[in-house]
C-alpha cells in the first residue's frame, strides 16, 4: 500500500497517524508514506523524528468571526491545492488518510478531485470542521465516539475506534516508576494535564499535595516543562510517597502500573485510558473547539468509567474526593473494568480495513 496522510496542529491528529503507519508496517502492508503537514504545525517536528517522509503546505484555520484574515485563509486553501495536487501526482498514492487539523483539507480535497480513494478519521466526539467539510467529498468516515456519527453521512461511516488504542493495549506492568523514586508495586496516581501542563490542573495538584502525602498510596505529579520551574518553588516539603516531575518520555510506557488518572479528556488520552482499562477523573479543557473534551469526558462518565469534574470544581474538596476514590477499592474495580469495555484494542487494524475496502 501506498499512503499518503495528513494531520496536524495537535497530537490528537498526529499520534493516531503514526499509529496508523506503525500498524501498516507491522503488519507487512506498507509499501511507501508520506506525510504531508505544516512547517509550523507540532507534526513538522514530530514526524520527522519518527523517520517518516514528510512534505509542508501552506494553510491556516478560518477564524470563527468575520475578518480580512479569512480572505488570506482562502487564498492559502486554492494555492494549497495545486501542490497538494503535485505531490498527488509525484507520490502516487493507493490511498490518501486524512487525521484532521485544516492542513488535512487541502491535501484530501485534491485527493478527492483526482478521483483517489480518501479516508478521514474523527477522533473526538465532536466533529472537527475540517472533518465535517471533507465529509462531503470523501469515501468512508471513520470515527472512535458513536456519537459523533450523526454529524456525517451515515452510508459513510464506519466506527474503528483510535488506532493509538492498539498501539498501548498490549503494554504491561514494568519498573519505570522507579526512575521517579517511586515503587512499582504500590497504589500509584498519576497527575497530568498534557504535554505543555494545565495551569488550573497543576494549582489544585500543589493544593492537594500535602493530603495525598499523608495518604496511603503514591503520587506522581508531571507539571508539564513550562510550569516546572514555577511548581518547583512552590512546594512544600513532600513526604517519600510524592514525586514531582516536569515531564515523562513515553508516558503510556507508565500507565501499567497506574491505579488512577487525573488529568484532561483528549482523543488519544482516552484511547489509551480506555485500552488498558484505567479509572480516571478527567477535568477538560475549557479551550477547545465546540468545548468537544468535554463531551468526549461524558461518554465515559456515562458508561462508569471516569468522573468529571470542570475547572471551576477544583476546590478544597477536591484533595477529600481523590482520596476517598483512592481507597475505595470495589469502585476502582468498577471503573477499570467500564473503560476496559470502551476500548478498541484492535483499532489500528479495523481502520487498516476500511483502507483496504476503498482502495477495492
Amino acid at each position: 500500500m501506498r499512503l499518503m496522510i495528513s494531520g496536524g496542529g495537535t497530537g490528537g491528529h498526529i499520534y493516531p497517524a503514526l499509529a496508523l503507519i506503525e500498524r501498516l508496517k507491522a503488519t507487512g502492508q506498507l509499501d511507501a508514506v508520506l506525510y504531508v503537514g505544516t512547517a509550523k504545525g507540532l507534526e513538522s517536528r514530530i514526524v520527522p523524528k519518527a523517520g517518516i517522509p514528510f512534505e509542508t503546505l501552506s494553510l491556516q484555520g478560518f477564524k470563527r468571526r468575520l475578518t480580512l484574515e479569512n480572505v488570506r485563509t482562502v487564498s492559502l486553501f486554492l494555492g494549497s491545492l495545486k501542490k497538494a495536487r503535485r505531490l498527488l501526482r509525484d507520490f502516487k498514492p493507493d490511498v490518501v488518510v486524512g487525521t484532521g487539523g485544516y492542513v488535512s483539507a487541502g491535501v484530501l480535497f485534491a485527493a478527492t478531485q483526482l478521483h483517489i480513494p480518501t479516508v478521514i478519521h474523527e477522533q473526538n466526539s465532536v466533529a472537527g470542521v475540517t472533518n465535517k467539510f471533507l465529509a462531503h467529498f470523501v469515501t468512508k468516515i471513520a470515527i472512535t465516539f458513536p456519537e459523533v456519527a450523526a454529524s456525517f453521512p451515515a452510508k459513510k461511516v464506519v466506527v474503528t475506534g483510535n488506532p493509538r488504542a492498539q498501539q498501548v493495549a498490549g503494554l504491561l506492568p514494568n519498573d519505570r516508576l522507579a526512575d521517579f523514586g517511586l515503587d512499582p508495586k504500590r497504589r500509584t496516581l498519576l497527575i497530568f494535564g498534557g504535554s505543555r501542563g494545565a495551569p488550573k490542573i497543576n494549582q489544585a495538584a500543589l493544593s492537594a499535595l500535602p493530603a495525598f502525602g499523608q495518604a496511603d498510596f503514591q503520587t506522581l505529579f508531571v507539571t508539564g516543562s513550562v510550569h516546572y520551574d514555577r511548581i518547583k518553588a512552590q512546594l512544600p516539603p513532600l513526604s517519600t510517597n510524592v514525586a514531582v516531575v516536569p515531564y515523562v518520555d513515553d508516558m503510556p510506557s507508565i500507565l501499567p502500573d497506574i491505579s488512577l488518572v487525573i488529568g484532561r479528556s483528549g482523543a488519544t488520552s482516552l484511547a489509551e485510558l480506555t485500552a488498558l482499562g484505567l479509572p480516571s477523573v478527567l477535568i477538560p479543557s475549557p479551550n477547545v473547539t465546540h468545548n468537544h473534551q468535554f463531551v468526549n469526558a461524558q461518554a465515559l462518565a456515562v458508561k462508569g468509567a471516569a468522573l468529571v469534574v470542570t475547572e471551576p470544581e477544583l476546590d478544597a474538596q477536591f484533595a477529600d474526593t481523590i482520596i476517598e476514590l483512592m481507597q475505595d477499592d470495589p469502585r476502582l474495580l468498577q471503573m477499570a473494568k467500564a473503560a476496559k469495555a470502551l476500548g478498541t484494542p484492535t483499532a489500528g487494524d479495523a481502520l487498516v480495513a476500511v483502507l483496504q475496502s476503498v482502495m477495492k
